[in-house]
């Protein structure tokens, strides 16, 4: 009797080797991708009894974007149904949701709700609205909104923060300008509007003494820099700054800006007073100029010079040593000895007949006033931007820079002073008056004015030293 002999199929070559390249394959997966990595799969079968065995019917996977506590080792629910023909097998339920960075999976992905543009060089609020993702269409509308919108201006590295509703649609912008200003754009049932929230203003009283220079004394005092060049533009009119002497004091009442209790910057200068010499000079803000005590404006046709914290190097005279051609030549103006780059600021309202090379003088502008006066800038490093032959210039313009050019031994100003044709000593001339306060603004220039008074007065009486030069 022939016995029965059962034989264990055997599967190709090609088949073993592809199998063993697709676990060798999946080994290498779970080298790289640990299982915190791995996706996660939610899967349901369905398992149907048939004569070859089980099937898959159906099968669905969720994909995990964060980190879980699933691993292979994790245990499945099988719970057949009351028939025992299907059964799920699926993740625990704690394995069901996964955190991310987007939100929990099996749950709505949040929608953004804020998005922030730093504004690059060459940015304009349309490339800014479109890097967060709005379209021109929106722009449009809140530019159409309020025309203050229309005049916003934008800075490289200045921060915009856009606020969206759920559905993407913009709710408001905010961003910070120069001047510590906070600004935001808000829709409203009419539209979007803009909003301001300024500096709190308060007013502070600074008190300094002449040791060495202005600046140093300013410092020492407290006194923001930026206040003490307005202070020396206020006094430009009646002191030489190239001539303040030690001792020589100054006081003022100041704006501060503060935000949050913290000082962010200073404001206007309500009211100074500067002894120079032994001689005192008062000024007092009134409706954008300043006045002394009696309401006569400071304000001059002239400044009595043209370059701030300069030394005099050189007088008018006409009998000087030239110090390069080294003979006797008359000097027509006076010098101003200052670092090469020192702005140089227009004497006077003036229209501008030269911007160019003069022989000697270097680069030198020339400005006429009205018909009577002149006055001559020279050995300039180089022209302020917009001043050429033609323009017209305000009193205080920056016109050039201090430079060496011409026949100069090292960086200075020149400056001459000519009256109908004539050269005169700039420091000889008595500058023009303007005209005083009108007489119908009188009453209320002293009302403003005499608080701010009595302030530096009871302040000074507070420093012996001060109200000792006063004597």
């Amino acid at each position: 009797m022939t016995k029965s002999i059962t034989k264990t199929p055997l599967y190709p070559k090609a088949h073993l080797l592809a199998a063993s390249g697709i676990a060798a394959f999946l080994s290498l997966l779970l080298l790289i991708f640990p299982a915190s990595e791995v996706e996660a799969k939610k899967t349901f079968i369905s398992l149907d009894s048939t004569p070859d065995g089980v099937r898959v019917n159906q099968s669905q996977s969720a994909l995990s974007l964060g980190d879980s506590e699933f691993s292979s080792a994790a245990p499945f629910n099988y719970a057949p149904d009351a028939s025992g023909s299907n059964a799920e097998i699926a993740l625990p339920e704690s394995d069901k949701r996964v955190d991310s960075p987007l939100g929990k999976i099996g749950s709505p992905l949040p929608n953004p709700s804020s998005v922030s543009v730093k504004v690059v060089s060459g940015d304009s609020l349309s490339t800014v609205f479109s890097r967060a993702g709005l379209s021109s269409a929106k722009l449009a509308e809140v530019l159409a909104s309020d025309k203050a919108i229309r005049s916003l201006k934008i800075r490289p590295e200045q921060i915009f923060n856009f606020e969206l509703s759920t559905d993407g649609e913009l709710e408001e912008v905010r961003t910070k300008q120069h001047n510590h200003e906070s600004i935001s754009i808000k829709r409203t049932e009419n539209g979007f509007q803009i909003e301001s929230t300024q500096p709190a203003i308060r007013t502070a009283y600074a008190h300094g003494v002449i040791r060495s220079t202005l600046s140093n004394a300013a410092n020492e005092a407290g006194l923001p820099s930026r206040a003490a060049l307005n202070m020396a533009d206020i006094f430009a009119y009646d002191i030489d700054f190239s001539k303040i002497a030690e001792n020589d004091q100054f006081e003022v009442i100041y704006e501060q800006k503060v935000v949050n209790g913290k000082v962010v910057g200073s404001g206007k200068i309500l009211a100074a007073r500067f002894t120079n010499l032994r001689k005192t000079y008062t000024a007092i803000r009134y409706k954008d100029s300043y006045y002394n005590e009696k309401g006569v404006s400071l304000r001059k046709a002239f400044l009595r010079t043209p370059v701030d914290f300069a030394r005099i190097s050189s007088r008018f005279s006409s009998g000087r040593k030239h110090p390069i051609l080294n003979k006797i030549r008359a000097h027509q103006g006076v010098d101003y000895a200052a670092p090469r780059g020192t702005p140089i600021k227009a004497a006077g309202d003036g229209k501008v007949i030269l911007a160019g090379r003069k022989g000697g003088y270097g680069n030198t502008v020339i400005l006429q006033h009205g018909n009577s006066y002149k006055t001559l800038y020279a050995h300039m490093k180089g022209f302020a931007k917009g001043i050429r032959s033609g323009s017209s210039v305000k009193q205080g313009q920056i016109i050039g820079y201090i430079g060496t050019t011409g026949l100069s031994t090292g960086p200075h100003l020149h400056y001459e002073f000519q009256v109908n044709g004539r050269h005169v000593d700039p420091l000889a001339q008595k500058s023009l008056m303007a005209e005083p306060i009108a007489l119908n603004e009188k009453s209320k220039f002293l009302k403003l004015s005499q608080p701010l008074i009595a302030r530096l007065n009871q302040e000074s009486a507070k420093s012996p030293n001060l109200a000792m030069s006063k004597l």
